[in-house]
């Protein structure tokens, strides 16, 4: 009897305490999962609300699905917002992982100055994107250092890199790949750092070369570093918006050369006549977009992240 007794009160008393340690778990967790859902889980719902509202300053008439009709017939929205990003994406993310992981290898290498050149790539990526942008709008203008220095050897350009509807996007394209570049390096850098060093060693035993090495162990045994570099660099291309604002202007200059979904997105909201409902419309687009592009990547490689 004392003994059943003995073994209920240990029991009574394991289950108080796996309780006390799921509320301070829960505690912990509470502030984080509160900023979550207040600033970032309602404004999702609030965009679907006033998307379906024809909603100005003030809230305006209820028109249903009217605003995603408008926009599935929007020409500027679609043939140059959506082209536009598509184009920057599809060029600037693998650009600037090739980038990210050619710097990481090297500065994962035992080199003098190992320290200095980490930071000295990463630099870039530390600085302000409208500073950076502003910066290079007077090295790429007509007269800027560029154009120079292509004169000087033969290649005449006189025009603003910025201001021609055949470079302005390039050049964007050319400058995020840039200054993003250290962020991803920074990333590899740690996967590099997680692969064991054994498997290096018996492939130096088994003959193998620096080219051989990489493409066979080292590559391969990224793929988790692969999936995580590349969902950030496909969300950040895809939410491109302050490049082209200070290059293009409002208007995604020279002819909608530099507009983007996120740029069109502040345009409908805030310049002209003002459309808060059509804005919201546009944002959940690329929302549901942005989500089908994040499932389609771990079904693709993100299962090794869990492996």
């Amino acid at each position: 009897m004392a003994v059943a007794v003995a073994k209920k009160r240990r029991v009574q008393a394991l289950g108080s305490e796996r309780l006390r340690e799921a509320l301070v778990g829960y505690g912990f967790i509470a502030l984080p999962m509160a900023f979550f859902l207040l600033f970032f889980i309602f404004p999702i719902g609030y965009a679907l609300y006033i998307s379906r509202y024809d909603w100005s300053i003030f809230k305006g008439p209820f028109i249903g699905w009217d605003n995603y009709r408008e926009l599935y017939h929007d020409q500027v929205f679609w043939h140059h917002a959506v082209r536009n990003t598509l184009v920057f994406t599809i060029v600037v993310v693998p650009l600037q992982m090739a980038l990210g992981l050619s710097l990481a290898v090297v500065v994962n290498q035992a080199i003098r100055f190992r320290t200095f050149f980490r930071a000295a790539f990463y630099f870039p990526s530390l600085a302000s994107s409208a500073a950076i942008v502003a910066i290079a709008t007077y090295i790429l203008a007509s007269d800027g250092i560029l154009n120079k220095a292509l004169n000087a050897v033969g290649y005449e350009h006189h025009s603003a890199w910025f201001a021609e509807q055949s470079t302005a996007l390039p050049s964007i394209t050319g400058l995020v790949a840039w200054t993003t570049s250290g962020t991803i390096m920074l990333f590899y850098l740690a996967a590099l750092q997680a692969i064991p060093t054994e498997v290096y060693e018996a492939a130096a035993i088994d003959g193998a070369g620096a080219w051989r090495t990489f493409r066979k162990i080292t590559f391969p045994l990224l793929k988790p570093g692969h999936y995580f570099v590349a969902v950030v660099s496909f969300i950040g291309a895809l939410k491109m918006f302050d490049q082209s604002f200070i290059a293009g202007g409002t208007s995604g200059g020279p002819n909608y050369s530099t507009m983007t979904v996120v740029l069109y997105l502040y345009n409908r909201a805030f310049t002209g006549t003002t459309r808060f409902g059509y804005a919201a419309a546009v944002g959940l687009v690329l929302f549901v977009f942005i989500f089908v592009v994040t499932v389609v990547q771990r079904l693709l490689f993100g299962k090794a992240e869990v492996s």
